[in-house]
């Protein structure tokens, strides 16, 4: 695993989602030359890019612009006759801080706790990061966690509010660790639309 820290710039404030131009190399048979050659290069851009976790930008979560004038010349490989483009895009990117609250949606839980996504980033929830009386409270028959007092219920589908506590980016992938154990986190959403009482 490869911890990457993604600190804000001194004097900014953090925030998950955020615009930035970024370079990303394109390689085209000569199968693709032809008027819509620029075409091309974008529709594989985007095929690409999107989705794909950069280790020091995040999660790039849509190509808004391609100006024709950032799609360099070509340049021809000699061995394969394959052109490489060297393209400057703007992408709106996903990328999260440490300490960030964010509100998730639980996708499956198990004895250990549980995970949960906020779009494409995946965040585990450790049971020693939830409050006390949830700490011995996984229903293996309900696949939940559930308060002493029963009026908390975690399941796959319910939306909880969580704190960052780590990231890791792992093979284009970044995965975070999470905590509810703090004020005014915890289940927000039992899934049915109404609002939890954490």
């Amino acid at each position: 695993l490869l911890q990457r820290n993604f600190a804000a710039a001194p004097g900014t404030k953090s925030t998950m989602f955020y615009v930035k131009t970024l370079e990303h190399e394109i390689v085209l048979e000569p199968v693709h030359f032809g008027p819509k050659l620029k075409a091309t290069i974008v529709r594989l851009l985007k095929e690409e890019v999107e989705g794909l976790a950069l280790a020091n930008y995040g999660y790039v979560v849509n190509v808004i612009e391609v100006p024709e004038d950032k799609i360099r010349s070509g340049i021809i490989e000699y061995d394969t006759g394959n052109v490489v483009f060297y393209v400057k895009y703007t992408a709106l990117l996903l990328r999260p801080f440490l300490n960030e609250v964010l509100d998730a949606v639980v996708a499956q839980c198990n004895p250990l706790g549980f995970f949960a996504f906020v779009g494409p980033l995946r965040i585990f929830v450790s049971k020693h990061s939830m409050p006390e009386d949830m700490f011995n409270g996984f229903d293996g028959d309900r696949d939940a966690w559930v308060s002493d007092d029963k009026e908390v219920i975690i399941t796959s589908g319910c939306g909880v509010r969580l704190k960052i506590k780590g990231r890791t980016v792992e093979q284009g992938n970044i995965t975070a660790i999470g905590t509810i154990k703090d004020n005014y986190l915890g289940l927000i959403d039992d899934g049915s639309g109404e609002a939890g009482d954490q």
